[in-house]
């Protein structure tokens, strides 16, 4: 199953809309900018995994559940089979699969992301969010920018890093790069 950041954007809408605030109040809560706010709403700017994280420690609401439209179900295990995982785009390069989706009271979000390579693009899309973050190059090679830092990754490489600090990754050789990444939770 593929969503996109429209469909996330709806439910964050229907979340708004569910506990009775208005546009200009969520955006209040969520400490953004209200015109971006509705933009989110609207699918037409990129959510980031921080904005997301903290919609879900405003209203108590899974990560899950925002980015994949399920509710999770299990609380002592969860299967996912070979590329079975719960995908989502949420950036037009990026490209991500839940390995966790499935499963209750999560202490940490587990991805297969796959980015795709932009010819002629230097700017990294930068992420911020709370806890920590594990990358495994699983396929390609990745060049990691870290607070301004550039690293590259090759097939088989890993990294343990502070992911409040920005942070941001692209494919290199004109090629896909595939990587598991584990979020820790504060």
């Amino acid at each position: 199953m593929t969503t996109d950041i429209k469909q996330i954007g709806e439910r964050i809408k229907g979340l708004r809309e569910a506990v009775g605030l208005s546009p200009n109040e969520m955006a209040h809560r969520l400490e953004v900018d209200t015109n971006d706010y509705r933009k989110f709403e609207l699918g037409e700017k990129d959510i980031s995994i921080s904005f997301l994280q903290r919609i879900e420690r405003e209203f108590n609401v899974d990560l899950g559940t925002l980015m994949f439209d399920t509710e999770p179900r299990m609380n002592s295990y969860f299967i996912t089979r070979k590329d079975k995982g719960v995908s989502v785009e949420r950036v037009s390069a990026y490209k991500y699969q839940s390995l966790t989706s499935g499963f209750t009271n999560n202490v940490a979000e587990i991805f297969v992301v796959t980015v795709e390579p932009k010819p002629m693009e230097s700017d990294f899309y930068q992420n911020i969010h709370a806890g920590q973050e594990f990358n495994m190059i699983l396929e390609g090679k990745m060049m990691l920018n870290i607070n301004g830092k550039d690293l590259v990754l090759d097939e088989g490489d890993s990294i343990y890093f502070d992911s409040s600090l920005p942070h941001g990754m692209k494919a290199l050789n004109d090629k896909p790069v595939k990587f598991l990444a584990v979020i820790l939770y504060p």
